[in-house]
C-alpha cells in the first residue's frame, strides 16, 4: 500500500476507534419527537416516538451499521433483554442509517424478533440526538438514550464498545420506575 494511502486510511480507523463523544442531549432535556420506516420480525410497520412513549419510557439506541460484529453483538444482548425491558414497562428501539429492506432482516437475525429496529432515513434522527459519528455523520455512534414517558431524556450511555449498553439502560429504567 502506497504512503498515500496509509495516512488517511489510519485516521479513518482511528476516528472509528475513538470512544463515543458524550450525547449533547442530557439528562432532562427534551427527546426530539420522530417517525421512522421500522421493522420487527421481519415485518415493517411505522414507529412513531410520541405513541411509543403512551405505554412507557422507550430505550432509543444508536448504531453504526446492520450487520456488523459490535452491531450484532449489541442486538443480540438486547433481544436476551428484552423480557427483562419489557416487564418493566420499556419499548426497546435500535436506530441506524440502513434501509427499511436490510432492517426487516436484521430485526429477525440479530434482533430475533424481540424488538423493533428503524431506519433513519437521510440520519437525521441520529443528528437531532446528537448520535451520528463526527467525521461520518451518516453514521450513528453508538449512544443509548432512555426517554421516559414525560418525553424527556432520562439517562445517556455512550460508548462505541456494545458492552454496557444494555445494563446501563436496564439499571436507568429501574430507577425511573422507582
Amino acid at each position: 500500500m502506497s504512503r498515500h494511502l496509509k495516512a488517511p486510511l489510519a485516521a479513518l480507523l482511528a476516528a472509528l476507534l475513538i470512544p463515543a463523544a458524550h450525547a449533547a442531549l442530557g439528562i432532562g432535556a427534551p427527546a426530539p419527537d420522530f417517525s421512522a420506516d421500522a421493522a420487527v420480525g421481519g415485518q415493517a410497520f411505522r414507529f412513531h416516538l410520541a405513541d411509543a412513549l403512551k405505554n412507557g419510557p422507550v430505550v432509543l439506541y444508536f448504531y453504526p451499521k446492520a450487520f456488523t460484529s459490535g452491531c450484532t453483538v449489541e442486538a443480540h444482548q438486547f433481544a436476551e433483554a428484552s423480557d427483562r425491558f419489557k416487564a418493566l414497562g420499556a419499548t426497546v428501539i435500535g436506530m441506524s442509517n440502513d434501509d427499511i429492506d436490510t432492517l426487516k432482516k436484521f430485526s429477525v437475525e440479530a434482533c430475533r424478533n424481540k424488538f423493533a429496529v428503524a431506519a433513519d432515513a437521510g440520519a437525521k434522527v441520529m443528528k437531532d440526538y446528537d448520535a451520528a459519528l463526527k467525521l461520518l455523520p451518516g453514521m450513528a455512534d453508538r449512544v443509548s438514550y432512555l426517554i421516559g414517558s414525560d418525553g424527556k431524556i432520562a439517562a445517556v450511555h455512550a460508548s462505541m464498545s456494545p458492552e454496557g449498553h444494555i445494563d446501563a439502560m436496564l439499571k436507568a429504567v429501574q430507577q425511573l420506575k422507582k
